[in-house]
């Protein structure tokens, strides 16, 4: 019995049999000429039969396609378990540095994610491959337990910076084909508490501003950039990057140069903290200077640009000698200016336009830390919030009435 497509390929072929005698070829009716003739039965059978096999050649190449997509993919995993895992860092972090993140935030990224490579070594783990939810979860453990040169152990929110890159960095080898398999996707991250930002009261504030010696060119400097950091709320390397062309002292405004998420913003800054900066920009700053000058505001001693740990360093100096009770660097003044300007009546929509902030609800952690208005509204609206006068001789009476007798002669009444 013939083949079920051989069939076909012999029924199309009778479509293009030639109707003209003695196998003389005929006119092409397709063809208006008279010099184009009819196609031979061989050359139609031939076209019959590439046409029956056709979607079987179809199948075929898609399964080729298919194989060779599967064939690349082992490839490439093979290659990279050659890969160690300090290489396939390097591939990430370049890949975020394409992507625009800040130098910052790559370098804080490399630091955390290095911790865990030192880690992986200990294991003798060297390969992507040989990292499993057992191992990660190995190091979660270890972080709970890791104790600082202080003795103390790392905070929540520390563990919890330290295992978030890897969640991103193990889902980025695994659609890049590097592992085929995310060991960290089922991983827990630990639960970071509520805190509320520790502020300044405007008492305070003052007492920490005239921690620095204004009798020597340093304290004039410090003073500055303390003025700063309280009247504009600038974050710590916005303050270190500040430059003399971001300053418009005529109409008292600072402009901020590529921001956390590299935004740019415009924000007002006071009097005071003008007059104290034009003080350090006149007196102090030519004098340490090096050339080529590159703009920068705040300088060392030594005329080069601060380290954010120096800076942090100092502000923490300052507050330390206040005598205030708390503890806090370049990042309190910020907490402390929104609050107090929120305290002051300021809306709430503009103190997120001075931080920087893009979503409103990282604004409105201020409004919890805003007490004294809450209250004031609760003085004001609580039916039991006050104690009145006759209230309170009623109470003074009745705890005299009550009182056992003999007490008041006794010794501790004395």
């Amino acid at each position: 019995m013939p083949h079920p497509q051989t069939q076909a390929a012999n029924a199309s072929a009778k479509e293009y049999q030639p109707s003209g005698t003695d196998g003389e070829p005929t006119k092409n009716e397709a063809c208006p000429c008279d010099e184009c003739p009819r196609p031979s039965y061989e050359l139609a059978q031939v076209v019959a039969s590439f046409r029956a096999w056709r979607p079987h050649e179809k199948n075929i190449t898609n399964k080729n396609k298919s194989n060779r997509a599967i064939r690349q993919t082992h490839h490439k995993l093979v290659t990279s378990g050659a890969l160690s895992l300090a290489e396939l860092l390097e591939k990430y972090l370049q890949h975020l540095a394409v992507k625009g993140f800040s130098e910052s935030t790559l370098r804080v990224r490399r630091i955390y994610m290095e911790m865990f490579l030192k880690w992986c070594r200990r294991i003798r783990a060297t390969t992507a491959n040989q990292i499993t939810r057992t191992s990660l979860e190995s190091y979660q453990r270890y972080l709970f337990q890791y104790k600082k040169k202080d003795g103390q152990p790392l905070a929540v929110a520390s563990q919890h910076s330290r295992l978030a890159p890897l969640k991103v960095w193990f889902k980025w080898l695994t659609q890049r084909k590097y592992i085929p398999k995310d060991p960290a996707a089922e991983l827990e991250l630990p639960r970071v508490g509520y805190k509320l930002p520790n502020v300044m009261n405007k008492e305070e504030a003052e007492r920490v501003l005239t921690q620095p010696k204004i009798e020597v060119p340093l304290g004039i400097r410090d003073r500055a950039m303390l003025e700063i950091l309280y009247s504009s709320g600038l974050r710590r390397m916005e303050l270190l990057h500040l430059k003399l062309y971001d300053v418009d002292q005529k109409h008292g405004l600072i402009t901020v140069r590529e921001g956390k998420g590299k935004r740019d913003r415009v924000v007002p800054i006071g009097e005071r903290a003008l007059a104290w900066l034009d003080m350090y920009l006149n007196s102090f700053r030519p004098e340490i200077v090096r050339q080529p000058d590159n703009g920068i505001v705040f300088l060392t001693s030594n005329g080069v640009p601060f380290t954010p740990n120096h800076l942090s360093w100092l502000a923490r100096q300052y507050v330390k000698s206040a005598g205030i009770g708390k503890g806090g660097a370049c990042h309190i003044f910020r907490h402390t200016m929104a609050t107090l300007m929120l305290e002051g009546g300021a809306d709430i929509r503009y103190i997120q336009a001075m931080l920087g902030h893009v979503r409103l609800d990282t604004t409105q952690i201020y409004t919890h830390v805003s007490i004294r208005t809450l209250k004031q509204v609760h003085t004001t609206t609580h039916p039991g919030a006050r104690l009145l006068p006759e209230t309170a001789e009623c109470g003074k009476q009745e705890m005299t009435s009550e009182q056992p007798a003999g007490v008041a002669d006794s010794p501790e009444a004395k």
